[in-house]
């Protein structure tokens, strides 16, 4: 398969695909010739999003719930005629605080969300993805999920366990002929980081400029990350030229060695 078709035909299913990094990752495949099947919480981004581009599918669904996963991989599967490839993209930022200050159900909350709405989709997308020929699942960890973050701990912590649930995933799955990775972005520019980075200077007591020049110096490359980076990358790790990289922790953060 020449690399231009790599993902022609794929059935591809996009968590929370209806706006930011999801949304781009939906349109990239939709442009390599896959089949697309989105899901979201947001109604109204939903339908602008399947609106935008005819030949993409979509539901409302919360990841933290069983029975909704249950429903939305079951719908999925039976529009796409199957599934290929699982991306569990859906997650959320979380509180940003010191540690004395986290309510416990806000902890709890971002746990939910981003860990065990990936082992949900996960769990019951596996049969499906057992009768595939190029099964894939693509994690969405962070940055964070390998460096620490003062003020970010929830976050931090649910990010890491993404990293152990998928390299586990990677192990138990292998065999039965799927690959399942993490992609790790860095700070990616958008509406969810720069609400991260108000509140950060707020609890530093730092002018938003200044901190928001943190941000972009924690890279290598002195700026943060896109959204067609990290789509670009979802799509090498779901191509046949990874056939062979599963396990993987993936960071597309321009060499981010610090978070602060």
């Amino acid at each position: 398969m020449s690399p231009e078709n790599t993902h022609a035909f794929l059935k591809v299913l996009v968590t929370a695909g209806a706006s930011g990094i999801g949304y781009v990752i939906a349109q990239e495949f939709l442009n390599a010739g896959a089949h697309v099947f989105i899901c979201d919480v947001n109604d109204s981004a939903l339908k602008q999003s399947l609106e935008a581009h005819p030949g993409l599918h979509g539901c409302i669904a919360d990841v933290a719930s069983e029975d909704q996963v249950s429903a939305m991989v079951t719908q999925a599967a039976q529009v796409l005629g199957g599934i290929d490839v699982l991306v569990n993209n859906a997650g959320i930022a979380g509180p940003t605080a010191r540690i004395d200050d986290l309510a416990l159900a806000d902890l709890e909350l971002t746990l939910k969300i981003n860990v065990v709405g990936q082992f949900l989709c996960a769990k019951h997308a596996v049969p499906h993805l057992r009768k595939s020929q190029r099964a894939s699942i693509i994690n969405m960890s962070s940055a964070a999920g390998h460096l620490g973050m003062p003020g970010r701990s929830a976050y931090s912590a649910s990010k890491w366990a993404v990293i152990g649930l998928t390299k586990s995933l990677a192990i138990e799955l292998g065999k039965q002929g799927i690959r399942c990775n993490a992609v790790l972005p860095g700070a990616v520019d958008g509406p969810r980081i720069r609400a991260v980075i108000a509140d950060k200077a707020k609890i530093m007591n730092k002018p938003l400029e200044e901190v928001t020049r943190d941000y972009e110096n924690q890279s290598a490359l002195g700026r943060m990350v896109s959204p067609l980076d990290v789509a670009n990358t979802v799509l090498f790790v779901a191509s046949e030229s990874a056939r062979s990289v599963t396990g993987q922790a993936l960071a597309v953060d321009g060499h981010t060695q610090a978070l602060s």
